[in-house]
């Protein structure tokens, strides 16, 4: 794997406009590489964001797009069982948020037109293999294809189909969990250390570590294990160029009393988050599949923003997310690239 920079970096790929270009070509001008999360993106708001970051930075940087399911059927009682259970927290029966939930999947071939107008040097994938032609197309414009994998099984599956790296994600990681398997079962939930042992015995690709790796240290601990670099998306939440929102940000510097929890509760699929009100009243609920339960609680979650209500907000981030540090993204990798003793 060859890094322009010599940083091996990657700021995460975070969906839900935390990734602005901002942030994105802040941390690739500062050596790393700067991710777009672009799952949820509509083919306009892809064009416009890669077109302003090079507007703003000349270096490498990453899109990430989900693999989202083919067919989704919605079962009339499935709806109304995730209707009520929304219907029945406090906030839903002060203001009546239920509604039917949106079909609407994003269409992978089209997000990806933008992709090979703009040509930016690595395009990754959550969820699942894209299809190969996506693969024979970014190889053929030079663009360098990487794919989650959460345990050897997937790994295997990954350098088969022809990408150039893995994206290892141990379980501590925050937001969703990258298996290929919509539930949980058969995850092994792995740590991100032996998850890159088990890697590193049989998979010949690069590998990037991802999930609780917040300083220096961490980082220096995984490349010493042979991970060619390390996913970071937690550690910048909070970097001034980011789009959180000032309530998120608030949750994750000022109550780190609290711990992460995984929940199906906001889209369908197991994502891990600060634990709040919603968590906690979601815990064992029914949800409908992702994504429509994500469908499902948009508007929710948009009034929650609005009124700076973070205990119906999502929060995702990863187990160790209290190390979290405010500080421009310059800063936090020079501040990195010094504790690693790079």
């Amino acid at each position: 794997m060859e890094f322009v920079s010599g940083l091996p970096i990657f700021q995460a790929p975070m969906a839900g406009g935390i990734t602005t270009p901002k942030l994105v070509s802040a941390v690739s001008n500062s050596g790393a590489v700067g991710s777009f999360g672009f799952a949820y993106s509509s083919k306009k708001k892809i064009e416009k964001d890669l077109t302003e970051v090079r507007k703003l930075t000349n270096n490498p940087v990453n899109a990430n797009f989900f693999i989202f399911p083919k067919n989704i059927t919605l079962s009339s009682k499935k709806c109304a069982s995730a209707n009520k259970t929304l219907n029945k927290l406090p906030l839903c029966s002060k203001h009546s948020f239920t509604e039917s939930p949106s079909t609407y999947v994003p269409i992978l071939e089209q997000q990806l037109e933008p992709i090979w107008i703009h040509k930016p040097k690595y395009l990754t994938f959550h969820f699942g293999l894209p299809p190969k032609h996506v693969l024979k197309k970014a190889h053929s414009l030079g663009i360098k294809v990487g794919i989650t994998a959460t345990c050897e099984k997937d790994a295997n599956k990954i350098q088969a189909h022809g990408a150039d790296f893995i994206v290892a994600q141990g379980i501590e990681a925050g937001g969703h969990r990258g298996t290929f398997n919509k539930s949980s079962k058969g995850d092994e939930k792995l740590r991100i250390r032996q998850l890159l042992r088990v890697l590193k015995k049989n998979i010949k690709i690069p590998v990037i570590c991802a999930g609780g790796i917040m300083n220096g240290e961490d980082i220096a601990s995984v490349l010493n294990e042979g991970a060619v670099a390390v996913q970071m998306g937690t550690a910048f939440l909070c970097c001034d160029e980011a789009g959180t929102n000032s309530t998120y940000k608030n949750y994750i510097l000022e109550k780190k009393e609290r711990r992460t929890v995984y929940t199906r509760g906001f889209s369908g699929r197991w994502a891990r988050c600060l634990e709040n009100e919603f968590t906690s009243l979601m815990h064992g609920k029914s949800v409908l599949p992702f994504p429509l339960q994500f469908n499902l609680t948009t508007t929710l979650r948009n009034f929650a923003v609005d009124t700076r209500n973070g205990e119906y907000q999502t929060f995702y981030a990863g187990k160790y997310f209290h190390k979290a540090r405010a500080l421009p993204a310059s800063k936090l990798i020079n501040q990195l690239v010094k504790e690693m003793n790079f």
